[in-house]
């Protein structure tokens, strides 16, 4: 029989064919087989079982508090598979969880576990303690341990109804207040000048790089703030631990002698000064737990409950009118954020989802954001005030920090809610454009050209800034401001100057802000989500929906189950979804990464794509 090479050739391609076929059908058949096994899995053998009565909601918060998850549920729990990474906890999580608690029979006390919680601010942690308040009012107990107690810990730990230290732990209240790095004399050595365009006497968030201290009205504005500050969180201290007036500021003044009078013992000064109930190890914070409640042989401790197991047994409504949430925490840049940032271009995307979904009726605008760009802080503005005029509410909710360009995107919103701690304002406008003209002096090297009109290189690090184009950008960076304090005039229904009065780049806790019309009222997340409802005409048992990037299908399938964010993330590396060795990324701060990140930031300035940037950013971190 003679040889057919075509033959031959066609036969072995539709071998190859049918089995790549096969293969395809079995590897598709396969994860759907495995796909349904875990959906029966959750429906039947794995899903979430009820709480048994006497259960403890152990609130063990690892990680930094945050308002949102940056990236997905695998970006969200893979610190907890890798254990160096940065964990997150995300604040409404932690609010639904004690609030769900307060009404739930079946749960007795709640136990917070605060040693590893970081991040937050003032506002956050009072957003906490007023939710642990409810629970008292509920006639729960309260009970927070922990090896030691920093300022912020601390706040929430006051509002407990017991409070228990460690042998060899501390309660560290310090007050308010920081030091800034100045860089004058050193940018003046490498010969770099720095140009500074400003409109705002207060607006110092430039100070650093052209002087060697802080002006007179900037550390006049920062004494108003801090001592603002430190006397709302000294009372609140005083009044939830029943302590006489003064007790605080007190015990700092005499500190040195009191813990010499202990022989360095700081828990016993703690307890001596009544800021905590009683000195226990962990296990005997657990023992009395035992006795307290019920004991779970399975695991040999009390009965008990985790955050994330317990956020998955209240899921929100998945039908219904609802409140959308739009996070925009970070600083704001131009266009797509990431993890930390407000995009203007995705949070202005975001606000347009929720305006054109038919079953949202008002929009929520948590805002936790120093500012940063003036042109990306107004589209986002833009967004909310079509959305006021397509008929839904929007209502603000200031959190730790909403100054300047986190202001000015809140100014269309049909109320202002800012916690007596937030710090807001900060209404003003600078560019910044360093040259560094006499370094290259320094080192013999020239730079020359041709341009056809004196603006084609008119901003050049290598040269001195030509001053009619220094004219330019504090003409614009002047209109930029009158811009603000004429969108702030219409929105707080005042006029700019007034504005201007209570502007100029000086930043006010929500308190001042209240006093000085700046917010319509003093108040918490919750009271904004309320308004919302009841402005958008929607029942007391109203939905809230948070708008994020879409999930993927893997992870809604697993939400679907009710699976935890650590259970889901379990899930997906057992299925191959993700690497089990994911690595960490280690985080920390020193005071060289302090200068890097200021210096930084300048450097960034002179590699844009624009001339310059009209920048409304306070430079104010979290209290």
């Amino acid at each position: 029989m003679s040889f057919k090479p075509l033959s031959s050739l066609r036969r072995g391609i539709g071998a190859l064919w049918r089995g790549l076929d096969a293969t395809r059908r079995f590897v598709l058949n396969l994860i759907f087989l495995l796909i349904l096994i875990f959906l029966v899995w959750g429906m039947f053998g794995g899903g979430l079982k009820p709480l048994a009565p006497k259960t403890a909601l152990v609130l063990d918060l690892k990680g930094e508090l945050v308002e949102e998850r940056a990236g997905s549920v695998r970006d969200s729990v893979v610190a907890g598979l890798s254990g160096n990474g940065r964990r997150l906890v995300r604040l409404p999580d932690v609010l639904k969880a004690l609030d769900s608690a307060a009404k739930d029979a079946n749960v007795g006390d709640v136990l917070l576990l605060l040693d590893e919680m970081g991040g937050g601010g003032l506002a956050s942690v009072r957003e906490i303690g007023a939710a642990v308040e409810r629970v008292k009012a509920a006639g729960k107990r309260v009970v927070v341990w922990g090896g030691n107690f920093d300022q912020k810990r601390y706040l929430i730990a006051a509002h407990a109804s017991e409070v228990y230290l460690h042998p060899m732990g501390m309660v560290l209240i310090e007050g308010f207040g920081r030091h800034r790095n100045y860089y004058r004399d050193a940018l003046d050595k490498v010969g770099v000048t720095v140009n500074l365009m400003k409109v705002g006497t207060y607006k110092s968030f430039a100070e650093p790089f052209i002087g060697n201290g802080p002006s007179q009205a900037a550390q006049e504005a920062d004494a108003f703030l801090y001592n603002g500050l430190w006397t709302a969180y000294t009372t609140e201290v005083e009044q939830a631990r029943k302590l006489p007036a003064g007790s605080i500021a007190k015990g700092i003044d005499e500190l040195p002698q009191r813990l010499t009078a202990a022989n360095g013992n700081a828990a016993k000064v703690a307890l001596d000064w009544k800021l905590i109930d009683g000195i226990k190890t962990r296990d005997e914070v657990r023992e009395m737990f035992v006795k307290r409640g019920a004991y779970d042989a399975r695991i040999k401790s009390f009965r008990q409950v985790s955050l994330d197991d317990y956020v998955g047994r209240h899921p929100d409504k998945p039908f219904g009118d609802a409140v959308a949430v739009v996070v925009a925490a970070g600083d704001i840049t131009d266009g797509t954020g990431g993890p930390g940032m407000v995009g203007a271009i995705s949070t202005s995307n975001l606000i347009r989802s929720v305006r054109e979904d038919d079953s949202v009726k008002a929009v929520v605008l948590r805002v936790n954001s120093p500012g940063g760009s003036a042109y990306g802080s107004e589209l986002i503005r833009r967004e909310l005030e079509l959305t006021r005029a397509a008929g839904k509410p929007v209502v603000v909710s200031m959190g730790d920090v909403a100054a300047s360009g986190g202001y000015w995107i809140s100014m269309a919103a049909d109320e202002v809610i800012a916690d007596p701690s937030t710090v807001t304002g900060s209404i003003g406008v600078f560019a910044i454009l360093p040259t560094a003209d006499k370094v290259v002096d320094k080192l013999g090297i020239h730079t020359a050209g041709v341009t056809t009109t004196w603006l084609a290189d008119a901003y050049n690090p290598l040269r001195p800034l030509d001053p009619r184009f220094g004219q330019l950008i504090q003409s614009s960076i002047n209109h930029i401001y009158d811009e603000f304090t004429t969108k702030a005039a219409i929105a707080r229904r005042t006029t700019p100057a007034k504005i201007d009065e209570v502007g100029q780049g000086r930043v006010w806790t929500g308190a001042q802000a209240k006093e000085r019309g700046l917010v319509d009222r003093l108040g918490g997340y919750g009271d904004a989500l309320r308004s919302a409802a009841k402005r958008a005409h929607l029942g007391d048992d109203f939905r809230v929906t948070y708008a994020e990037q879409p999930a993927t299908l893997a992870e809604r399938l697993l939400e679907r189950m009710g699976l935890s964010d650590a259970q889901a993330l379990t899930v997906q590396v057992k299925l191959g979804l993700l690497p089990a060795d994911l690595g960490a990324a280690a985080l920390g701060g020193s005071t060289a990464a302090a200068i890097g990140k200021d210096l930084g930031w300048l450097s960034a300035v002179a590699d844009r794509k624009q001339p310059f940037a009209a920048v409304t950013h306070c430079l104010c971190g979290v209290p």
